[in-house]
C-alpha cells in the first residue's frame, strides 16, 4: 500500500492507496509541535477505523509547504515504517515549470497541477480553495506557466470577525439564495461567498486573456465545492486532486506527466 501525504498550514490530508485505487482518506489538523510518537497514535487510529494494517504501507510520498513537519514525518516514517519517504519538489518531476525560480513552486501546487494534466490533458487552471486560494496555470503542453495567490476563504472571514466586533460569526458553507441579504448574517454570508466567486471568476478572466484560450477550470481543497456552485467558471471539482497527483509521482517518478 502507498500513503500519501500532503501536509498544508491548517489541514492535513492523508490519503491510502491500494494500486491505483484510493480506499481510504482523512483530513486532520496540521499540528506543527507534534512528535513522531504522537503522529503515529493518531495514524493508527485512523487506520484501525479503516481496518488498514500500518505495516502494509510500503511507500509514502508527501508534499509540504510547512518546514517543521518534515523532521517529524521523516522521523516517523524511518522509525515506525522502516523507509524514508518521498518529498515532492521542482526537481522530482518532469513537469517544465517556467517560474523565475523553480524551486519557489509550493509542492502542493506542483502536485495538483500534474494530477490535473494527467487527467484533463492541458491548457488549465486550477483552484486550489485552502488556507490561501491558489490559482495555478497549466500550457497546453503541460508546462506549469505560474499563477496567483490570494488570502483564502477562511483567513479573510476570521480577519473580518476579529476586526469587527459588532458583527457575528456566521455560518459560510450554506450562503443565502439572493446576494441582497436581509440581515447580517445573510449579508456577511453573501459577501463572503458570492466576493470570493467574484474573485474567482475576475482573476480568471484575466488569466484567459493572458494565456489566450479557452481553458478547462478545474476546483479541488475543502471549500472548492461550496465555491464551484455559485462561480460562474469552474467546470469540475476534483476532491482528491492532490492525493491522486502523489500516487502519480510515487508510481512515475520523473516521468510523472505519464
Amino acid at each position: 500500500m502507498l500513503l500519501v501525504i500532503d501536509i498544508g498550514n491548517t489541514n492535513t490530508v492523508l490519503g491510502v492507496y491500494q494500486k491505483d485505487q484510493l480506499i481510504h482518506s482523512w483530513r486532520i489538523k496540521t499540528e506543527h509541535k507534534t512528535t513522531e510518537d504522537e503522529f503515529l497514535i493518531l495514524v493508527r487510529n485512523l487506520f484501525m477505523f479503516a481496518d488498514v494494517d500500518i505495516q502494509d504501507i510500503k511507500q509514502t510520498i508527501a508534499s509540504c509547504v510547512v518546514p517543521p513537519m518534515i523532521g517529524i514525518l521523516e522521523a516517523f516514517c524511518e522509525k515506525y515504517l522502516k523507509h524514508v519517504p518521498i518529498w515532492v519538489n521542482a526537481k522530482n518531476v518532469s513537469m517544465p515549470i517556467c517560474l523565475k525560480n523553480p524551486d519557489e513552486i509550493g509542492a502542493d501546487r506542483l502536485v495538483n497541477a500534474i494530477a490535473a494534466y494527467h487527467k484533463y490533458g492541458g491548457n488549465l487552471i486550477v483552484i486550489d480553495f485552502g488556507t490561501a486560494t491558489t490559482f495555478d496555470c497549466i500550457s497546453s503542453d503541460g508546462a506549469y506557466l505560474g499563477g496567483a495567490i490570494s488570502p483564502g476563504i477562511m483567513i479573510a472571514s476570521e480577519a473580518l470577525f476579529m476586526n469587527a466586533s459588532k458583527l457575528p460569526r456566521v455560518d459560510i458553507y450554506h450562503p443565502p439564495e439572493n446576494v441582497i441579504g436581509k440581515d447580517t448574517a445573510e449579508s456577511i454570508q453573501s459577501g463572503i461567498v458570492f466576493g470570493y466567486a467574484g474573485l474567482v471568476d475576475g482573476i480568471v478572466k484575466r488569466i484567459s486573456r493572458e494565456m489566450g484560450n479557452n481553458q478547462t477550470i478545474i476546483a479541488t481543497g475543502g471549500l472548492a465545492p461550496l465555491i464551484a456552485n455559485v462561480s460562474e467558471c469552474i467546470a469540475h471539482v476534483e476532491k482528491d486532486l492532490t492525493l491522486e497527483g502523489l500516487r502519480l509521482i510515487a508510481l512515475f517518478g520523473d516521468n510523472s506527466l505519464k
